[in-house]
């Protein structure tokens, strides 16, 4: 049984090595590809330079983006979490509910009221306001 248990972490080990050689090689094969002559490279003052929506950039000085755009992305990652959380229970549904009854849908209601009332706390608050 224990060896089972180290065959999972074995399997994690490999996925972890995978997902960091595939960007590494890639890496790798686009400058090997530089040396051969088969990816050019070719840099230059407008390549280099801030490019931003298509608009020439009046100064050097980085401008920072509207916080707004923050409000929105962190709203985005908590229906994005509240979704994968709420699949699996769903698929698992009816399974549970044979199980534990009532309980499992009322768990899963107060989940969806907790994260209804962050919500419309942004929207009353003015977060979702475009001005």
């Amino acid at each position: 049984m224990l060896n089972n248990y180290f065959d999972q972490y074995g399997i994690i080990g490999l996925f972890l090595i995978t997902a960091t050689l595939v960007p590494l090689g890639m890496l790798l094969v686009s400058k090997l590809a530089q040396y051969i002559k088969v990816r050019p490279h070719n840099p230059s003052e407008i390549k280099e330079g801030m490019y931003e929506c298509g608009m020439r950039v009046d100064s050097d000085r980085w401008q920072g983006y509207n916080l707004r755009y923050y409000y929105y992305a962190l709203l985005f990652v908590i229906f994005d979490i509240e979704t994968v959380f709420l699949f699996p229970w769903a698929v698992k549904y009816g399974v549970l509910s044979k199980e534990f009854g009532v309980s499992v849908l009322l768990a899963m209601i107060l989940f969806l009221f907790v994260v209804t009332i962050g919500y419309v706390y942004a929207w009353k608050k003015g977060d979702l306001q475009w001005k």
